[in-house]
């Protein structure tokens, strides 16, 4: 029974956690399985990470002493120390990007009783000397349908807190609570960490910018025609123009043309595109797509060849391309094969042709 005697409150407190700390710690990874189940089924992939904890109980009853037993006990309200103790379980979720915490919170609001939502992104940001990290606290609970299930029944009593963040406002959050005396220190100190905490809010909104600015060179890319000619009306060449140089955007999609059941990996295609360009910085995509049209027919034929030898041999998509380049202008790509690699292919192709010239 609820009372104004903080000991025998605190000693209700520690003996109700520690006869449930199973129970906490059970559905602290239930919640979890619920929401990345949830993130997956409305493909939210932004998310970098969830987990949870279950609160230290010295910790709950701090929060409860700094927080609300003087308010209560001034009014004499009796009071249980576990009915305020929102957060004894915690999830924190991570975003990649800053406008992703919206998009998680709404799916958390479709699925869960909502008790409480503390929004400290605008809490900060509509104040001009405030500086603290930034995120946005919910307080939920199962809902009705979820609270019936068996596997959740043991799990309904206890609400659980969320955070959502994305991964510049976590990083200042740690950060921000090694700042000791932040309340008290000299005004100077305060103006350096107000533009330190300034420079995190600028790296989220760039990230988020060059996000924006990467799907768009994508869809320029996927829009655009796979091959220009870069001729103008009377058959004369166009000045060479960095839209139409290759890219790792217009690579993927003249590629992804030729081989469809391959899956370039970003990393991958980044550094390969460096190679090419580093051989030739002016290098146009109409080069790359005319390369691949005239010479991965007989590069197919070689690999087949090569395969054939060994059963250790390998030839991906990115040794294709390589060979292609090759056939395409020996001169500019005499190093996008290796020595052995480049002697084998001149033997092949000198064999083929059966008259041992040189093969191109």
């Amino acid at each position: 029974m609820a009372s104004l005697d903080f000991e025998k409150e605190k000693h209700a407190f520690l003996k109700f956690y520690d006869n449930n700390w199973q129970l906490f710690e059970s559905a602290k990874k239930a919640y979890i399985r619920i929401i990345e189940a949830l993130l997956m089924e409305f493909d939210v992939i932004e998310v970098t990470k969830i987990e949870g904890r279950v609160k230290d109980k010295e910790e709950c009853v701090k929060k409860f002493h700094r927080k609300y037993q003087s308010k209560l006990e001034t009014n004499e309200q009796p009071y249980e120390i576990k009915d305020y103790i929102s957060d004894l379980i915690g999830v924190r979720i991570i975003c990649l990007y800053e406008d992703q915490i919206e998009v998680v919170s709404e799916v958390l609001k479709g699925h869960f009783k909502i008790i409480d939502v503390t929004d400290k992104i605008s809490a900060v940001e509509s104040t001009e000397d405030s500086f603290g990290y930034k995120g946005l606290h919910m307080d939920l609970a199962l809902n009705d349908q979820m609270s019936t299930l068996p596997k959740y029944q043991q799990h309904a009593e206890f609400p659980f807190e969320v955070q959502i963040r994305s991964l510049i406002q976590d990083a200042w959050s740690v950060l921000d609570h090694k700042i000791k005396y932040k309340k008290s220190i000299p005004i100077d100190l305060k103006r350096r960490i107000n533009v330190l905490s300034a420079l995190f809010e600028l790296a989220d909104r760039e990230f988020k910018e060059i996000r924006n600015a990467t799907r768009e060179l994508i869809q320029q890319a996927t829009v655009a025609p796979i091959s220009d000619d870069n001729r103008g009306a009377a058959g004369q060449p166009l000045a060479v123009s960095s839209e139409k140089t290759v890219n790792a955007f217009n690579f993927l999609r003249i590629a992804g043309h030729f081989f469809r059941d391959f899956e370039f990996e970003d990393y991958k295609v980044d550094g390969f595109v460096q190679d090419i360009l580093k051989l030739d910085r002016d290098f146009q995509k109409s080069a790359l797509h005319k390369s691949l049209t005239e010479n991965l027919r007989i590069v197919r034929d070689y690999r087949d060849f090569f395969m054939a030898e060994s059963s250790d041999n390998t030839f991906s998509p990115y040794t294709s391309i390589r060979h292609c380049l090759y056939l395409y202008d020996q001169e500019t790509f005499n190093r996008i094969l290796s020595r052995g690699s480049k002697e084998r292919f001149d033997g092949w192709l000198s064999d083929l042709r059966g008259d041992g010239s040189d093969p191109l």
